[in-house]
């Protein structure tokens, strides 16, 4: 899988630059550029007025040369392939294999540029741009350079689209122990950016990831589930079975959580009890009356049954 990612991902990773992106941002250069080249030319005629005609056309071509073919070939060298007019639009001028440009790639699209874009005013770039496939004009062919965007949504990176609904629960029963952790990152990367990459071949890579895991898994790919669905099923059957692993060591004998701290609480104020209700004694029945002693005490009050206390 390593030859998947390294020799077929950083070549898809590239993103390249159309016609009306590239023709605003050589629009924006010439206008700074021919700016820059009049203020040069007004400042060149004011101090060499003394010089004769011969000297001020060599300083006329020298300007043209130095302002209209070297300033961009040195910006473009300078800023790694960043123009004013490329910054602005988000666009970079890089190698075919992605890598930064150097001196003699800007100096050939400069070189070239010059006579298709100054001198057809842009008639043959745009025509070579059409006609290739990846958007390119004859500089950037024969320098072997790409102009490629670097503005890219924020939105569409990262984004792993879910399975179909109907695949639900479909691969359970699965062994996907025999997969290495290097086939799920690929399939991870694919997913992610499935919607970037051309259909066919978006396509090829999908039924070559899904023939890999199939292979490891010992069960081949249903012919009723397309490749890039049946990938996306399986990896989110991978990532439930790992997060149902995570939770049920954490439940079962992961560490505990620590407790939290006892906060001592004051014990509320008890309130005075209510004097105990006094249940009176059962009445027995009118013939089980207890006789009450009539016995006189000694000091000759008739006895009723009170005792004072002592």
């Amino acid at each position: 899988m390593s030859e998947l990612v390294t020799g077929e991902a950083v070549a898809l990773e590239l993103r390249p630059a159309r016609l009306p992106s590239r023709a605003l941002a050589v629009l924006l250069d010439l206008v700074v550029t021919v700016a820059v080249y009049v203020a040069v030319t007004i400042a060149l005629v004011a101090s060499t007025s003394s010089l004769d005609e011969a000297a001020q056309t060599a300083l006329t071509i020298a300007t043209f040369v130095l302002v209209l073919v070297g300033g961009p070939i040195a910006v473009e060298t300078l800023s790694h392939g960043r123009s004013l007019g490329k910054m602005a639009c988000g666009l970079r001028v890089v190698r075919d294999d992605g890598g930064p440009i150097r001196f003699r790639h800007a100096l050939v699209r400069g070189l070239i540029g010059v006579i298709e874009i100054l001198m057809t005013f842009g008639v043959i770039a745009c025509i070579a741009s059409l006609v290739s496939a990846r958007g390119r004009r004859l500089g950037d062919v024969f320098a072997g350079t790409l102009v490629v965007r670097e503005r890219v949504p924020f939105s569409s990176a990262g984004f792993m689209p879910p399975p179909p609904p109907w695949l639900a629960g479909r691969f359970s029963g699965l062994d996907l122990s025999a997969v290495p952790d290097d086939l799920w990152l690929a399939v991870r990367q694919y997913l992610t950016r499935a919607g970037q990459l051309d259909p066919r071949v978006g396509w090829a890579m999908a039924e070559r990831l899904a023939a890999d895991v199939a292979a490891r898994t010992g069960a081949p790919v249903p012919r009723e589930v397309p490749p890039p669905a049946y990938l996306a099923a399986v990896l989110q059957e991978r990532q439930a079975r790992e997060a149902r692993r995570a939770f049920g060591e954490a439940s079962a004998g992961g560490p505990a959580a620590p407790a939290a701290p006892r906060v001592p609480v004051s014990p509320a104020p008890t309130p005075p009890s209510a004097p105990a209700s006094i249940t009176p004694p059962p009445v027995p029945p009118s013939g089980d009356l207890p006789e009450v002693s009539r016995d006189v005490p000694s000091d000759g009050r008739r006895g009723t049954g009170f005792v004072p206390p002592a």
